[in-house]
């Protein structure tokens, strides 16, 4: 099925200022990724969470106009082509401990950095919006090839972004990455805890807002 942005830009799937570096786990499970998609994965977690009640965070859905409809069979219909009825903004939001959680996840299969093309100017200003507002937002990004997730918060991803823009590197290097973000370790319930690493922005947000009233 062929799926576009407004305008006929065709939609690529994800599934293709103090930092810190943080590792969340000391050891990497032996049974990380089963074959399972970022997405899905990302989803198990959710539904983890979810369940256990520590935090109501679900992928966004996307209205779609459909233009293209086949009938193969006369019991079943097959769409065949369908425009976005509004850009994309990210992949998932929610709410966690009263903050506002609102994040993308990406992949590559790049060693050595993460193209910045794998984001989309609507994207980065949604991000920009939801911070403003007090919002917590970040990427979760994967390199498929070492098999090593990372959650770079949206001001950073910003930066590089605006740096972009003025001729700027268009990718982040890994080293920065492993530098500046938390680095997240496949666990089994939920698969990808990514809440640990909130949880050290949370307590971060926290400590300087105490600092703002002394």
């Amino acid at each position: 099925m062929s799926i576009k942005y407004p305008g006929g830009l065709p939609y690529r799937s994800n599934s293709n200022a103090n930092t810190e570096k943080m590792r969340l786990a000391k050891k990497k499970p032996s049974f990380s990724n089963r074959g399972m998609t970022l997405e899905e994965e990302i989803n198990q977690s959710n539904d983890t969470y979810r369940t256990k009640n520590i935090a109501v965070i679900h992928k966004k859905p996307i209205p779609i106009q459909v233009v293209k409809v086949n009938y193969p069979k006369r019991s079943a219909a097959v769409i065949t082509e369908a425009y976005y009825k509004t850009a994309s903004t990210t992949d998932y939001n929610g709410l966690y401990k009263g903050y506002y959680i609102d994040f993308e996840a990406k992949e590559t299969k790049n060693k050595t950095s993460f193209p910045l093309k794998n984001f989309h100017e609507h994207q980065v200003e949604h991000m920009r919006q939801c911070i403003a507002h007090g919002g917590i937002c970040f990427v979760i990004l994967r390199f498929s090839t070492l098999n090593r997730l990372f959650l770079l918060e949206a001001e950073q991803l910003i930066l590089f972004w605006d740096n972009k823009k003025k001729n700027g590197r268009k990718s982040i290097p890994f080293s920065e990455i492993e530098q500046s973000c938390y680095e997240i370790q496949y666990g089994f319930s939920p698969r990808i805890p990514y809440l640990d690493a909130v949880e050290e922005i949370i307590k971060r947000k926290e400590a300087d807002k105490e600092k703002e009233h002394e």
